[in-house]
């Protein structure tokens, strides 16, 4: 490709609105324009991109034998309505009427769809398992769209739902999938965990995420450097003390402290190490008052705590009900004296704690030296409540967790008969007799996968794609291409070698200053350039180098095309 038949819209700076790496990257390197608040163009060089992405997802769904077809953006609400997500789902949905004043929507996903798809052309056992897939543009309607692709409004998914006689066959093909997009991931040339999730709200028994490994990642991943233990932080075990609770030593005492109501506060007030603290979260569950325990430096893990039966679902007390059931405002609540209604679910690291401190439910004080069973009853439950942290023991046995952060591209689910049931789709059995589906579900944020790919690659100058979705292979720099024949022709020579020989090269035949032609190639990421110039020329050589190499290499003319050629190809394993 020329770029002077192409379309090169580089930036200087980026929009004082892209807050992120990748938001501004992309902006300035001209891969997508604003339209609207979440919703983007694609511009010719960001659809290169994203092509080569969809094409190596396509490839491998097919590989691991799934079928692709397309469904409709627009989805009657009917189905909604049926599957009972039409009120669940929230203000993310998207709900239009058309003229005849029918409800549709334009779909998030696409469960619906499929399920429905499943239930009218599925009719034997014979007929499965069957995998179907669509790469196909979303819609969600988020309150706060931001970082451009990372959090879009509008995008493009991979989504691939699987149905199943048996749940056996379903464990099977999650499987598959599982071995799937890891070897899409690995192909990208990403760096990358699978970590089990919790499902969601799209429902299911069992889930795994895909996250690229990003400091700028939103989600908190914690794994064991030892095992391939991972999860993602809202469902990582918080494994229980191995040691048993010690002895009671210290006297229950109530101590002043004025306008202390953070446990960092109050440790440093007694003098004492924030581990010897509790803190106490108030919770409402239909009108039920409980109290949720954990320590002062740990964090509730809202995701845990509502599964407890009892609590689910459950909202923050507000500061009447807290005074009301507590007789104290918020900020020095806690365990002790409180009535006999109010429930306590303790962390399992609070239930092994002696000698704590924790709010007194007077205003301005705490008690030191609280202890269960001698100043509190045991606690109504003792649960997994809080976030894993660093340094805590590894859920398999092997070793201690650490943290890193991830940006979730992918995320496959054994939804099980959630939507089988709802729409009423089965099939008959080997029997003759109506067996409900089981049904798996897997998302690939095609889309998403450009923006986590440049939070993760990336430097001072600009974006480093991996070789496999770069937009061009290698570009071609000819350092004064519209004054000097001589450079004209050497880069002429070179670009019909490279692309003979199938490599996607980008000639920059544009007339403008040599900074600004090696500033846009290093800025929009491509892996492997090469630098023809007359002073070079006369000295038989030419300048090649990679994207994340620190030098140039000065190299023959004489040869040069097969070097080139041998270095892209090469990227491309």
């Amino acid at each position: 490709m020329r770029a002077t038949r192409f379309f090169v819209a580089t930036l200087k700076e980026a929009p004082s609105d892209a807050e992120i790496v990748s938001h501004r990257l992309m902006l300035r390197a001209g891969l997508i324009r604003r339209l609207a608040g979440g919703i983007y163009t694609w511009m010719p060089l960001g659809l290169r991109v994203l092509r080569k992405v969809e094409a190596i997802v396509r490839e491998e769904m097919n590989r691991a034998g799934a079928v692709e077809l397309l469904m409709p953006a627009v989805q009657p609400g009917e189905l909604w309505q049926e599957s009972g997500r039409w009120e669940q789902y929230g203000p993310e949905l998207l709900r239009f009427r058309d003229r005849h004043q029918r409800d549709f929507v334009i779909g998030p996903t696409h469960e619906e769809v499929i399920t429905d798809i499943a239930r009218r052309e599925l009719k034997s056992y014979r007929q499965l398992p069957v995998h179907f897939y669509q790469i196909q543009t979303k819609f969600r309607d988020e309150i706060r769209p931001r970082f451009g692709v990372m959090r879009g409004r509008e995008f493009l998914m991979k989504d691939g739902y699987s149905f199943h006689a048996s749940f056996e066959d379903l464990q099977r093909e999650y499987r598959n999938m599982y071995d799937t997009y890891s070897r899409i991931f690995t192909r990208l040339g990403l760096r990358f965990r699978a970590v089990a999730a919790d499902t969601g709200s799209i429902g299911g028994t069992g889930s795994h995420e895909f996250h690229v490994l990003a400091d700028s990642g939103e989600d908190a991943i914690a794994f064991c450097p030892g095992s391939d233990y991972a999860a993602n932080v809202e469902l990582a075990e918080a494994v229980a003390p191995a040691s048993p609770r010690p002895p009671a030593h210290a006297p229950l005492t109530r101590v002043p402290t004025p306008g202390k109501i953070r446990c960092e506060d109050v440790a440093e007030l007694l003098g004492l190490p924030v581990t010897r603290t509790v803190k106490a979260i108030a919770v409402v569950h239909d009108d039920e008052f409980v109290l949720l325990l954990v320590r002062g430096d740990h964090q509730l893990n809202e995701i845990k705590a509502a599964k407890i039966p009892f609590l689910s679902p459950f909202r923050f007390a507000t500061d009447e009900e807290v005074e009301r059931h507590l007789g104290c405002r918020p900020g020095y609540i806690g365990p002790v004296g409180v009535a006999d209604h109010v429930k306590i679910v303790a962390d399992r690291t609070v239930a092994a704690m002696a000698d704590f401190v924790c709010g007194a439910n007077e205003a301005g004080y705490h008690l030191s030296g609280a202890n269960w069973g001698r100043d509190l009853p045991e606690p109504t439950l003792v649960a997994d409540i809080r976030n894993a942290v660093e340094g805590d023991p590894s859920p398999d046995g092997h070793g201690t967790l650490s943290l890193c952060r991830g940006i979730e591209v992918g995320h496959i689910f054994q939804l099980r008969t959630k939507y089988a049931e709802a729409l009423k789709a089965t099939v008959l059995d080997e029997r003759g007799q109506p067996r409900t589906l089981e049904m798996g579900c897997y998302g690939i944020g095609v889309s998403r996968i450009v923006g986590a790919a440049i939070e993760q690659n990336h430097d001072q100058r600009g974006i480093i794609f991996p070789a496999a979705i770069a937009p061009f292979e290698v570009a071609i720099v000819p350092l004064g291409y519209h004054k000097s024949e001589t450079v004209k022709q050497a880069a002429e020579d070179l670009y019909a070698r490279l692309r003979a020989a199938g490599i996607d090269v980008l000639l920059d035949d544009r007339d403008e200053r040599p900074g600004s032609l090696l500033a846009d190639v290093e800025l929009v990421g491509i892996p492997l350039r090469v630098v023809i110039g007359e002073r070079g020329l006369k000295d038989g050589v030419a300048e090649v180098q990679g994207r994340r190499e620190d030098a140039a290499q000065r190299l023959p003319l004489a040869g040069l095309a097969e070097t080139v050629i041998a270095r892209a190809c090469a990227a491309r394993t």
